[in-house]
Parts: structure tokens; C-alpha cells; sequence
């Protein structure tokens, strides 16, 4: 059975995230994710 986080904030959500899109991709991929859901907010960009 395979697990992905479906709540995952990265650099792009001011004052929540610290994370760097390619760190989380990476990681995902260390730990055999299939996908990662990315739920930024506070921003337009990202």
C-alpha cells in the first residue's frame, strides 16, 4: 500500500512552509511516494 502526503507546504507559503519544491520531491522519492500534494496558500506564485 503506498502513502502520500496530501497537506504539504513548501517555500511559497509565507510564515508555514519551509521546504524547497525539489527537497520534498526528493524526499518523496527516498521514501517511494508516487505523488505529493503541494497546498501552498498566502501566495500567486508557486
Amino acid at each position: 500500500m503506498s502513502f502520500v502526503h496530501l497537506h504539504t507546504h513548501s517555500e511559497f507559503s509565507l510564515l508555514d512552509g519551509a521546504n524547497r519544491i525539489g527537497d520534498l520531491v526528493l524526499k518523496a522519492k527516498e521514501h517511494e511516494m508516487p505523488a505529493l500534494a503541494l497546498t501552498d496558500h498566502g501566495c500567486m506564485f508557486g
